[in-house]
């Protein structure tokens, strides 16, 4: 008796749900669509309209990315003593120096803070490259606007040799690079975590293929956990800007802040 009188608001609500989950599901917003997992979006920070930048904590990327690299041994861990050994700060209550950073691994280079870099004239060479080949991978994702901006190989400027002063970074080699050869680069200045954040190359953007890309660096095969104008350049280096469909999994390595 309580079936026949109830059974449709019992009935309706479940078949509400269906329909609103096979919609979300196969309109392509599903998470395991995109190749990644989180909850409903939350307002973004600094007014940024776009999808998922607040999404998740900065740690909750982080963990994200560690759980997604999975076994392949991309997420190095940081060494606490060897990084207060060899000059960083490290906050004993938070583990990290006073931008947040986190130590880095044992024989990986200690973040140095632009104000105290001193650059002089002595010349040194290094090795730059930009690819966006993971966009080509997973180009069903990114702003159909964008398409035409992605090279069919990928590459927006192949490995090219270059002069850099010593005391300069990361930063202040790729913001050269581009003016030189014609690269658009956009980029913001983040106190917080004292370095220059990447928005956008070669006017592709975070965000613009996925809710979790957006450009990072590595040097010699490392993805530094520090933003790229703390990264003091050495004769030698090989800096690469490769662009993530999800965060930072796609090309090797993980999210990192500032980066």
């Amino acid at each position: 008796m309580w079936w026949k009188k109830n059974k449709w608001k019992v009935i309706i609500p479940v078949l509400a749900v269906i329909v609103l989950g096979a919609a979300f599901w196969f309109g392509g917003n599903a998470p395991g669509l995109q190749g990644w997992r989180t909850t409903a979006p939350s307002p973004t920070a600094e007014g940024r309209p776009d999808a998922l930048n607040e999404a998740l904590s900065a740690d909750e990327k982080i963990a994200l990315a560690a759980e997604l690299a999975g076994e392949s041994g991309q997420v190095a861990q940081g060494d606490a003593a060897y990084s207060a050994q060899h000059g960083m700060e490290i906050d004993p209550e938070t583990g990290k120096d006073k931008y947040g950073t986190d130590p880095v691994p044992e024989g990986m280079p200690l973040p140095v803070d632009p104000q105290d870099a001193e650059i002089s004239d002595v010349e040194h060479k290094c090795t730059i490259s930009i690819s966006c080949a993971a966009i080509n991978d997973n180009i069903g994702w990114l702003d159909p606007e964008k398409v035409e901006l992605v090279p069919e190989d990928g590459w927006i400027l192949r490995p090219v040799e270059v002069t850099f002063y010593e005391g300069e970074s990361v930063f202040n080699i790729l913001a050269r690079t581009c003016k030189q050869n014609g690269i658009h680069m956009e980029f913001q200045n983040t106190p917080m975590y004292n370095s220059a954040y990447i928005e956008g190359i070669n006017n592709l953007y975070e965000f613009d293929c996925g809710n979790l890309s957006g450009w990072m660096y590595k040097v010699n095969g490392w993805f530094p956990n520090y933003g790229c104008s703390r990264y003091g350049l050495k004769e030698g280096d090989v800096v690469e800007w490769v662009y993530t469909c999800n965060l930072g999994v796609d090309v090797g390595g993980y999210y990192v802040m500032g980066g």
